[in-house]
């Protein structure tokens, strides 16, 4: 191969493959393997996306806006373009997006020989070092700017500031079996977020007021949770697994106890990210700004949820109809570890949705093959929105949800993506 044809070879293979994608993707594997919460992996898709994105930035700056200034407590980045002069602004984009993501996981080894298997790749292709050696440097130098940002988020502090204390009155959330996991993250509502102005900003409606009388609205709420379960139809219950979602499902057998580890919803509206983007053929700039834009709907999302979580701090299905209706009923999903009110894949999956028409537009048809590798098959779908409903409905036929829980959840979802949308900044028109 002569030496020009070596050097279009990476710049090729940099064009054609969708390696941002695949490293997000990557990212989903390990946080399956390391076992990350849904709040908590919101975060990890959001930080390298970020910075993937703001290096886009940096090599088309006519064409798009930074989101350092944008976002909540944010400055501009202090990185002159001007002083990489010889990078390759896609590789260094990629470089950002792993650097980041390896500082924000357990598993680091995984992403590491991910990321070493692309830059050898790059390099066997003919980039030339100084480009190669340009294009880390600048990617790096990107990723530490994000770093400090994500490092005064609270998240760090939050660590240490105690477990929930399970309320007893008969209509607060408990623990629920097989394991009886304590709740996870019930100071998620003090993380920073992206574009809401508080945690509480769209606060929805409170939930129906407990009640065990059969008339009452909270005893009919669980009777429909009830009977749908036990009237399940075939389709109903494939929904309710394609979207499970659940990182904390606890399997029992015999007296072992083994987890099965699985996707977030976060990681699912990710993939469904990664697929939009194959399927309009998008270049690597408008890549970076479709998973960063989505990471950032979810992100401000789960705050949202989370922060209504612990205030209402509901009794999930599981646990009432047992105590008032059938002690020997369970649901078809795994009851997640964390109060009931509102659903969190009602209120996230239409955030993303929105951001995702808001970039791509209706109807945008694709196949979601997302859980496939997770043992799931695909379903297919003629826009975000029918998505992010079907998701919303999946946690009523799995028995884990109220309605009420669901129809306020995507109000929320609604009222957060509204929001963001009017501050959002990213394409110059």
């Amino acid at each position: 191969m002569s030496s020009c044809g070596k050097s279009d070879s990476y710049k090729k293979l940099l064009a054609e493959k969708y390696y941002l994608v695949a490293a997000n993707e990557k990212l989903t594997e390990t946080m399956v393997h390391d076992i990350f919460s849904p709040p908590v992996a919101s975060r990890i898709y959001a930080y390298p996306s970020i910075a993937a994105y703001e290096v886009a930035v940096l090599a088309a700056p006519d064409e798009f806006y930074s989101l350092m200034g944008q976002l909540n407590e944010s400055s501009a980045l202090s990185i002159n373009a001007a002083d990489y002069e010889q990078a390759n602004f896609q590789l260094a984009s990629l470089a950002a997006y792993y650097k980041v993501a390896i500082q924000l996981i357990f598993t680091e080894q995984f992403l590491i020989e991910d990321r070493e298997a692309l830059f050898e790749e790059i390099k066997n292709a003919g980039m030339p070092e100084e480009e190669f050696q340009a294009s880390l440097a600048l990617g790096e130098a990107v990723a530490d700017e994000i770093l400090a940002y994500a490092s005064e988020d609270n998240y760090h502090q939050s660590r240490s500031f105690g477990k929930y204390t399970v309320k007893n009155d008969l209509g607060s959330w408990k623990p629920t079996p097989p394991a009886y996991i304590e709740s996870i993250e019930p100071h998620w509502n003090k993380i920073r977020p992206f574009f809401l102005d508080s945690a509480s900003q769209f606060a929805p409606v409170a939930p129906p007021p407990f009640d065990t009388i059969p008339e009452s609205t909270f005893f009919q709420d669980a009777m429909a949770v009830m009977d749908a379960g036990n009237n399940m139809e075939g389709e109903q219950e494939e929904i309710a697994f394609f979207w499970d979602c659940n990182p904390y499902k606890m399997n029992v057998k015999g007296h072992v106890m083994f987890a099965e580890k699985k996707i977030t919803p976060g990681g699912h509206w990710m993939g469904i990210a990664g697929i939009a983007v194959k399927n309009k053929g998008m270049e690597w700039k408008a890549t970076a700004e479709t998973l960063a834009t989505t990471s950032i709907y979810l992100f401000d999302g789960f705050i949202s949820c989370w922060d209504e979580k612990y205030r209402s701090a509901l009794i999930r299905p599981e646990t009432y109809i047992n105590l008032y209706m059938d002690e020997n009923w369970l649901p078809l999903l795994q009851t997640p570890p964390f109060p009931e009110y509102t659903s969190g894949h009602s209120v996230v999956s239409t955030a993303a949705a929105e951001a995702l028409t808001k970039l791509l537009g209706e109807p945008f048809h694709f196949i979601d093959s997302t859980e496939v590798k997770y043992g799931l098959g695909v379903r297919e779908f003629d826009s975000f929105r029918i998505a992010s409903t079907e998701a919303a409905i999946s946690r009523f036929f799995g028995g884990i949800h109220y309605l009420p829980a669901i129809d306020n959840g995507v109000e929320q979802g609604k009222e957060i993506a509204q929001m963001i949308n009017q501050k959002i900044k990213t394409r110059k028109e």
